[in-house]
């Protein structure tokens, strides 16, 4: 019941979020997340990296 979201119930949520928040608020977090996303991907990579390095 829950696993499953199609188009129509991430197209409401979306829709909702940008009643709550705005529009720019909403630009900010987006973008805010896209960095987290950035670093935790740059910051694994590095740690694969530096395990290697010892191996």
């Amino acid at each position: 019941m829950f696993g499953k979201l199609g188009l129509p119930e991430i197209l409401l949520i979306l829709a909702i979020a940008l009643l709550i928040f705005g529009p720019s608020k909403l630009a900010d977090l987006g973008k805010g997340l896209g960095e987290g996303i950035k670093n935790f991907k740059s910051a694994v990579k590095e740690g694969e990296e530096g395990s290697e390095k010892k191996s």
